[in-house]
């Protein structure tokens, strides 16, 4: 009986919630043009975008700085992107936190860090996007454009695949790994191919003459701020997936089944993977 009722209070939150939060459609058509590569994704998907980005809005606080003007647009184009990555896990990946904060344009972000030697360090350093850890989600509106798919670059889903890490813990490139959708993949097979594929990488990058980073960047899809730590190349690796997932798949074919397993998306083809 308890079940059935908080099935029902569920059910009519979540009513409720797109009842006040709805998105017109020449609205929503608008930011679909804006997203290419949204493309591969069936009506019936998008439809579900649609419903899920509702969602999200009545679920977060969106808020700007610099009086930068917050607007139906922005909204829409940055919960859309949000939730692709959980399309088909729901939004309970986002549970915790509910701030999105809005910058014009790259921001500044200042960290205490410490060296090998113990030696502590103040540091600052421009930015596009940032996820705290049980805090908000901050992204430059300027990169959060940058959405035409012409390389791999996405902020908002680097930043929210960082949120989906996180969700186990500090952001280390090992995101939560749940029965319902994911067994029989466990930790050590998630290891097996991410931290194989991250040491590779991360070779590749340490190899590379400083004269030829331009010639590495043309050569490889990921960027090569990726070999910073293995969360950044989850994050990288993410957007790959679902900006440029034909070219992400031949680069790095295993990890592309990987991460597509663990997101319940083949964006080279179409449709959910099942668990």
């Amino acid at each position: 009986m308890l079940a059935k009722l908080t099935h029902w209070f569920d059910a009519r939150r979540r009513e409720r919630a797109l009842r006040n939060h709805p998105i017109d459609d020449a609205l929503w058509q608008a930011t679909l043009a804006g997203l290419p590569f949204l493309n591969h994704l069936e009506a019936a998907d998008l439809a579900r975008l649609r419903e899920l980005s509702s969602l999200f809005i009545a679920q977060k606080e969106f808020s700007t700085a610099h009086e930068l003007e917050l607007t139906d647009a922005m909204t829409v184009a940055i919960a859309a992107q949000a939730c692709l990555p959980v399309l088909n896990l729901g939004l309970d990946l986002y549970r915790g936190w509910v701030g999105v904060i809005v910058y014009p344009g790259e921001f500044v972000i200042r960290k205490t860090v410490e060296d090998e030697d113990g030696v502590v360090h103040e540091v600052e350093h421009d930015a596009s996007g940032e996820a705290w850890e049980g805090g908000p989600v901050v992204l430059s509106w300027e990169d959060a454009q940058m959405t035409d798919g012409t390389d791999a670059y996405n902020v908002v889903i680097h930043e929210f695949a960082h949120k989906i890490d996180m969700l186990s813990g500090e952001a280390d490139g090992h995101p939560p790994l749940f029965r319902r959708w994911h067994a029989p993949l466990d930790a050590t097979a998630w290891g097996q191919v991410f931290d194989h594929a991250y040491d590779h990488f991360c070779a590749r990058v340490d190899a590379v003459p400083d004269r030829r980073w331009t010639r590495f960047e043309r050569e490889s899809l990921i960027d090569p701020y990726a070999a910073d730590h293995p969360s950044e190349f989850f994050a990288v690796c993410s957007e790959a997936l679902f900006v440029q997932p034909h070219a992400f798949e031949a680069e790095y074919p295993e990890l592309y089944r990987l991460l597509a397993r663990y997101y319940r998306q083949d964006p080279a083809r179409v449709g959910a993977l099942q668990a």
